[in-house]
């Protein structure tokens, strides 16, 4: 699928899309919590399925009902021989390996090759020292473990999403627990989600000074609520309103614990000058903050390491479609500088990399110069309304 963009203006008033991050967690804490649990407020996206399947292939019942999900957990983890279909979502392989670690029987996971390439250390040495099954193929991966509960020494330098996966199998064993993070702690406001998601069912959870979590006893109960607006995709529509346009994104809630709240006060430095900007705690809107700087005055962005795991590799992925534009960027160690530069027109047709962060990031230049991007329907992971969205409020895309 192909966007050809003209350029534009945007003006009006959008809904930024439900936050992937708090549906994942929502959805398995309903699974979790042993109640029947009727939410609302979900964006069907291939990430969001991909948990709803592996819900299912665990023994859950999940029905949705327009933005609605109920999950039925009578039959969680009782499955006998799982296979779990992870698509290309790295939150869903990597939050239900663990759990998959505590049936003690074999399960199969299975995705995308991109998916399967991406780190899995932390798991990989934990079934190690365990003595648990760990093997990758590359039709997907089998394991077979016997998790206890315990304490569990985490590195903070890698993704959050192994601590909150360890935190959801610790949950699910049900009792007293603990995991130890190893400083530094990078992207902790992906944990306070977690934590948060997790005390909306009445797990008792959270952190005992800087560095330890804590995992006690608990019982659980059914929550029935609405999942919150996502800032990460939010920043790709507000975006537009520092290149000339009038957007105003709605759907938002202000006190929110998302880490890429940060984006408004981000986009606010790049244009006012060349700032030094630390996205450890928000990788994902890199691209966009990458986008942004090419179109104003540059900028250098630290902690960039963990982009080259993603969807795709996204420093360079975003160099090689702002090269064929007449720009780039230039790679230091854990840096990324966006240099000052004239982006211009190209007959070339842009590679979107089969990662929705970069579709949306180039889609916002094209905006200003006009061009097409291919493997446009990689939106689909997070946001399959984007091109949707910005076309009500003006953009002159097509889709072919």
């Amino acid at each position: 699928m192909i966007a050809a963009f003209e350029p534009c203006r945007l003006s009006g008033s959008v809904d930024a899309p439900p936050s992937k991050s708090m549906a994942h967690r929502y959805l398995i804490g309903a699974a979790l919590s042993g109640e029947i649990c009727r939410m609302s407020g979900f964006d069907y996206s291939e990430d969001i399925l991909a948990s709803i399947d592996c819900l299912r292939a665990l023994g859950a019942q999940v029905m949705i009902e327009r933005d609605c999900v109920t999950v039925d957990p009578a039959g969680f983890m009782k499955a006998e021989s799982p296979v779990l279909a992870c698509r290309e979502s790295g939150s869903t392989l990597r939050f239900f390996i663990p759990l998959t670690l505590c049936l003690g029987r074999e399960v199969i996971m299975k995705g995308s090759q991109r998916l399967l390439e991406r780190p899995l250390d932390i798991y990989e040495a934990l079934c190690r020292e365990n003595d648990f099954a760990f093997e990758k193929a590359e039709s997907g991966l089998r394991l077979c473990g016997n998790l206890k509960s315990g304490t569990y020494t985490v590195r903070g330098d890698i993704s959050s999403q192994f601590i909150t996966g360890l935190m959801f199998a610790l949950v699910h064993l049900g009792e007293d627990a603990a995991i130890e993070i190893t400083p530094p702690f990078e992207s902790r406001s992906y944990v306070d989600l977690t934590i948060d998601a997790l005390r909306s069912f009445g797990a008792d959870v959270g952190f005992a000074g800087a560095y330890r979590i804590e995992i006690r006893k608990s019982k659980m109960h059914a929550y029935h609520g609405r999942v919150e607006g996502d800032y990460s995709n939010a920043a790709f529509l507000d975006a537009f309103n520092h290149i000339g346009s009038h957007v105003c994104v709605g759907n938002l809630k202000k006190d929110s614990l998302q880490g890429d709240r940060v984006y408004a006060q981000y986009f606010q430095r790049i244009s006012e000058g060349t700032p030094v900007l630390d996205i450890s705690d928000c990788p994902d809107l890199g691209p966009v903050l990458f986008a942004l700087a090419a179109l104003k005055n540059g900028a250098k962005f630290t902690g960039t390491d963990r982009l080259k795991a993603k969807e795709s590799d996204r420093g360079m992925a975003m160099h090689e479609e702002l090269e064929k534009l007449g720009g780039g960027l230039v790679f230091g160690d854990n840096v990324i500088t966006v240099p000052k530069q004239t982006l211009l027109g190209t007959e070339q047709t842009l590679s979107g990399h089969n990662d929705h962060r970069i579709v949306m990031a180039m889609s916002l230049i094209l905006s200003q110069i006009g061009g097409t991007i291919d493997e446009a329907q990689a939106v689909k992971k997070s946001y399959p309304g984007f091109f949707e969205d910005i076309k009500r409020l003006g953009a002159k895309v097509e889709i072919i």
